[in-house]
């Protein structure tokens, strides 16, 4: 028996469309009159649901997939029903804490029932990381995808303590914007910069087929990005008064993941550009799109230790909001799609493509509207019918996922990719 990886998947296209039409309500409350639902009770469950419906989903599925395959041909004993039960009721779990939070996100924001499925959100986190790891220890040392699994699990565990800061605060009522703003970076940043980078690097050189002997930094792009992530932690703490020790290490971390990202891509170009040319074009320039959004980030990233640039960038909102959609659109989630259909976990065809490519469209018109507006907050220069054009944005979003999403459910059958 072979673990499911398209039912679990055909989820994380409805939820992937979920994100995007909250996401619409939301730029079409900015922009219109919508009186019905609280902005603030929205936002949260449409993070909350982005971060575990579709991200931390998807990437359970595919990890998952990956062990299943490994397991298999290496014809290990733990590969039973055992296996294929833990997992599936273990993304049970997750996606009913993901269903509450959408809904009771929406109906008291943070309040006794989101809570309660935050919590339990949480909790399925450090019981997939303990199967996991116990899995991964019937992986061969030489897959180079194991250690960047094992880092992913380690930064998810560790971004919950962010969170039960931040609902104590909530509950309490006891506020301080200080350490609210903390404990919310501390969340984002091991989410994203940990579990969400460490586990699609995995994903990443287990579809390439990276081995340490083609190359020997190969060996080295984990240990430097690991050693790196902690201290990149205060990169979103710039605006408090920090020690120049801490500050120092924080300007260093930077320097050594923008260093290790071009490093590795100049490597990566050099040795698997014949074989990614067996692909779609498309899904290469989907990956080149994701490869430079990585890179911007680290660039901005740099950049933002610089006084002058931290004390704007953390000043205007729309610059959080474009850093945040860079990194969880134009690249985590591109970075998913391409993924699925590369390795044809879910089949492909012509209308898939163009609906991807829609998609993907959407998600640059958006990162440019939002770049935009950030830069021109600066100079505080309003930028006009730009509520409007996000909306815009916002519905080709809507309308690339939900065809794509259409097309993935009424395809039944395994087609080769084209």
């Amino acid at each position: 028996m072979h673990f499911k990886s398209k039912f679990w998947l055909h989820f994380s296209f409805i939820n992937l469309l979920i994100v995007a039409l909250l996401g619409l309500l939301m730029r079409y409350k900015i922009g219109f009159e919508f009186p019905y639902l609280d902005q603030k009770h929205l936002q949260h469950s449409h993070s909350h649901f982005a971060f575990s419906g579709w991200i931390s989903h998807t990437i359970m599925v595919l990890m998952i997939g990956f062990l299943d395959i490994r397991l298999n041909k290496n014809g290990s004993h733990v590969q039973n029903k055992f296996f294929l039960k833990k997992y599936n009721s273990i993304l049970i779990a997750n996606l009913v804490s993901a269903y509450g939070m959408l809904v009771f996100f929406i109906i008291q924001g943070y309040g006794l029932f989101s809570i309660i499925f935050s919590t339990l959100s949480i909790i399925v986190a450090c019981v997939f990381a303990y199967f996991y790891c116990k899995d991964l220890q019937f992986i061969p040392k030489q897959d180079l995808s194991k250690n960047w699994f094992k880092a992913a699990l380690f930064f998810n565990v560790i971004s919950s303590f962010g969170t039960f800061v931040l609902a104590y605060m909530m509950v309490t009522k006891n506020i301080h914007q200080e350490e609210y703003l903390a404990s919310i970076y501390f969340y984002l940043h091991f989410q994203y910069n940990g579990w969400f980078f460490f586990a699609c690097m995995g994903l990443l050189f287990s579809f390439l087929t990276i081995q340490s002997s083609d190359h020997p930094f190969y060996n080295s792009v984990f240990k430097l990005f690991f050693i790196s992530c902690i201290p990149a932690y205060f990169l979103s703490t710039l605006w408090w008064d920090l020690p120049l020790w801490i500050y120092s290490i924080t300007v260093l971390a930077a320097f050594v993941q923008v260093f290790t990202m071009f490093r590795f891509l100049l490597i990566l170009i050099k040795n698997k550009r014949e074989f990614l040319h067996q692909f779609p074009s498309f899904l290469r320039y989907l990956l080149l799109f994701v490869a430079f959004a990585l890179s911007l980030k680290f660039v901005l990233q740099l950049c933002s230790t610089l006084p002058v640039i931290s004390k704007l960038a953390f000043g205007f909102r729309p610059i959080v909001i474009a850093y945040l959609h860079l990194v969880l659109l134009a690249i985590f989630s591109l970075f998913l799609l391409f993924y699925i259909f590369a390795t044809a976990l879910i089949a492909i065809n012509n209308r898939i493509k163009i609906w991807v490519i829609i998609f993907s469209i959407g998600v640059l018109i958006n990162e440019i509207i939002l770049a935009v507006q950030g830069i021109a907050s600066f100079s505080y220069t309003v930028i006009p019918f730009v509520n409007e054009l996000l909306f815009g944005a916002a519905i080709v979003l809507v309308a690339g996922i939900g065809m794509t999403a259409y097309f993935v459910l009424k395809s039944e059958k395994k087609h080769p990719i084209i």
